[in-house]
């Protein structure tokens, strides 16, 4: 079967993915030679998450794929919640990232080994994190731009890779300026606890969507205004449910009109709702299903599950 299939107005992110793939081998590249040069197990730790943040790029890189492919058979409604997949192992990558940071941490707490070469291996360390820092920004910008929990995910946990690196800087620099080695591993173990925050809510966040979660409160009330300019018109609403699948968005609900109006009136109103819908929530696709005000009926058929 073929479908009447309009992409959404957003061009291919998946540069956005290419882009995030780049940055995190340069920073592999630059945090290892920083913990090589250093013997800093918080370099290390970043290095660590360096790796993390290049197998979710990859994952980001397929998902966007798949999302972006039109309708079939098998998945009427698009592949929008491809994305889903990929922010939750995001989520996940972040949280083993934190584990691994924080048994090394802990190792080193046990086992002090002295850093050499702070000055270089901060150096190095810190045009990584501006890297990251530059790339996050574009990431974020874009998700939030086009609507891509891919790219959000992605940019939240490359600025995750920021604070780290962040707190290793600081780390380092202390033991430079102290001498106490002890720093080094604790603030590794105090970043990889903060960072566990984010990938619990990426998680979250992803999981909502798989739930088929409603859509934000700013955008309920964008619809909810939409719909009160045709209640002025004599015109009501019931069962309004919304849900979301990546990018796009799903609004559905049942407009009551007077019974002596024609199908040819009714279906115009309902035309019209539909495209006021979808010009206040952007990527939405809007369903109407039509009712005469007057008959008890449609006041019961409001239900999602009925007998």
């Amino acid at each position: 079967m073929r479908y009447n299939y309009k992409p959404m107005n957003r061009p291919s992110l998946t540069r956005y993915a290419w882009l995030s793939i780049a940055a995190a081998l340069t920073t592999i590249a630059l945090k290892a030679g920083a913990y090589w040069l250093t013997g800093s197990v918080g370099l290390l730790s970043d290095a660590i998450e360096s790796i993390v943040n290049l197998l979710a790029a990859i994952m980001a890189l397929s998902m966007l794929m798949i999302a972006a492919r039109p309708p079939d058979d098998s998945h009427t409604y698009g592949h929008g919640k491809a994305e889903y997949f990929s922010s939750n192992a995001e989520g996940v990558l972040i949280l083993v990232a934190a584990a691994g940071i924080a048994v090394t941490a802990i190792e080193r707490i046990f086992n002090p080994r002295e850093i050499e070469q702070v000055g270089i291996g901060l150096g190095i360390s810190i045009v990584a994190t501006l890297v990251n820092f530059l790339v996050a920004r574009t990431l974020h910008k874009a998700g939030k731009k086009y609507g891509s929990i891919t790219l959000e995910a992605d940019g939240h946990h490359l600025m995750t890779d920021v604070w780290t690196s962040v707190g290793v800087v600081v780390g380092v620099g202390a033991v430079g300026l102290t001498g106490w080695q002890i720093l080094d591993p604790i603030i590794a173990l105090a970043v990889s606890v903060n960072i566990i925050f984010t990938g619990i809510q990426l998680i979250r966040r992803s999981v909502d969507g798989l739930m088929d979660a409603a859509l934000s409160p700013e955008e309920m009330q964008a619809v909810e205004d939409v719909l009160q300019k045709y209640r002025e018109q004599g015109i009501d609403f019931h069962a309004l449910r919304t849900r979301q699948a990546g990018a796009r968005h799903f609004i559905s609900v049942h407009v009551l009109v007077p019974g002596e109006w024609t199908v040819h009136d009714a279906h115009h109103i309902a035309e019209d709702i539909e495209g006021d819908i979808r010009v206040v929530v952007q990527n939405s696709v809007a369903f109407t299903h039509l009712e005469p005000i007057e008959d008890k009926l449609s006041h019961e058929d409001i239900y999602l599950d009925r007998t």
